[in-house]
């Protein structure tokens, strides 16, 4: 038996004799679903047993109150495992974060208790919770605070409808766009009014038009969130939400600077006044280490899992974790636990992240993590091809 061998062969042990107690936290974070940046009972559940296996907790993280990083061990080189645990409102677990949470925390202790036996590896296990994913982008804050800055990989899984080896996300990002124009009532002079209200839906008419024009992957949805006071009054404010997505980061820019350059020439155009403000955060799109993606995908074989090449075609989801692949080699493999026919964010994905299937996924996932863990951790190697691939340096 080779030496990396022997270290696979603890690691199922290890995953194996904690499998119960891993369930049981996936199990309880299901019935107890909390939502964005208010997940304090699951963050205090998982930081718990990350404290009691030894682990350097820091809490607070970027500011976020159910934000945590819990380290073991020390200097590079350093894997994190990200663990995610918000739930959707009216839904609950219904995209599996409950699984993705104990998949992280178990990696993490496995690696941590092989380490700690001696598998010829040094450095840091870093188990990083990201709240709100959903909507609140945790991990883009954390990477902005530094969290992966001497990070040499960020590993995590996501339960779906399909065994592929990685997640084609695209990049996403919503903007605020108001007009101003100048209000009249019609028993004044309706003649003096300017209707921001009118703009607005001008704005709405462009972009439908350019909407034919754009790549098969970048589109614009938006609604309008403020259209008048009142039917009889000019409205002097309109206001609308427009969520963008691309294939790219970069052509996610491209697509913003044709809605600034549509609200301008409609402004133009009606005599209104516009203000285009980013609200909330961007997800850049995700770039996948396809060496540790590899040895994931490797490593879940032996529990009978075969992951493939996404199927071809446009898909229109995004994740903070794109801009964590952004500054560190990072993996995102979809490993199923309900029929392809099914889908995610309703409520049978969330009967399904309970069910006996997720738990076997939860296993196998775990796992794998945790022998991928090892491997950046032992192979200086996998670590140098991963920076050459991401076109960056450890």
């Amino acid at each position: 038996m080779s030496d990396a061998d022997d270290v696979y062969r603890r690691v199922r042990e290890e995953v194996d004799a904690r499998a119960d107690a891993i369930w049981e936290v996936a199990a309880a974070l299901h019935a107890d679903p909390e939502y964005a940046f208010d997940e304090r009972r699951a963050a205090s559940r998982l930081t718990g047993e990350l404290r009691r296996a030894g682990f350097e907790v820091r809490d607070g993280v970027a500011g976020m109150p159910t934000a945590f990083t819990a380290r073991w061990g020390e200097g590079r080189p350093a894997v994190a495992l990200l663990l995610e645990y918000d739930a959707l409102p009216g839904l609950g677990h219904a995209c599996g974060h409950n699984l993705i949470a104990a998949a992280g925390l178990g990696a993490a202790l496995s690696a941590r208790a092989v380490l700690g036996e001696g598998s010829g590896a040094a450095g840091t296990v870093v188990a990083v919770g990201s709240p709100a994913e959903e909507g609140g982008g945790g991990k883009v804050l954390e990477v902005e605070d530094g969290v992966f800055d001497d990070v040499d990989a960020a590993l995590m899984f996501h339960p779906g409808v399909h065994d592929w080896v990685r997640a084609p996300l695209t990049a996403q990002e919503q903007y605020r766009v108001g007009f101003h124009g100048r209000a009249a009532h019609p028993t004044g002079n309706p003649t003096e009014g300017v209707d921001a209200l009118a703009a607005l839906v001008q704005l709405f008419n462009v972009l439908s038009a350019l909407g034919r024009r754009l790549p098969e992957a970048s589109h614009v949805q938006g609604i309008v969130t403020e259209g008048g006071k009142a039917t009889n009054i000019v409205p002097e404010y309109a206001e609308g939400r427009f969520g963008l997505r691309a294939a790219t980061t970069e052509a996610l820019d491209e697509l913003a600077e044709r809605l600034r350059t549509c609200a301008q020439g409609v402004a133009l155009a009606t005599g209104t006044t516009c203000v285009i403000e980013r609200a909330g955060v961007r997800y850049e799109h995700f770039r996948d280490s396809g060496v540790l993606s590899g040895r994931f995908a490797g490593h879940l074989t032996r529990a009978g899992i075969t992951l493939t090449p996404p199927a071809p075609g446009v898909y229109l989801g995004s994740s903070d974790i794109g801009n964590v692949s952004g500054r560190v080699p990072a993996i995102h493999p979809f490993v199923a636990i309900m029929n392809e026919d099914g889908s995610d964010h309703t409520p049978q994905f969330a009967e399904a992240a309970a069910s006996e299937r997720a738990r076997r996924v939860l296993t196998a996932a775990t796992e794998a993590l945790t022998c991928t863990a090892l491997d950046v951790l032992r192979d200086a190697a996998l670590r140098a091809e991963a920076w050459a691939e991401h076109g960056g340096e450890g």
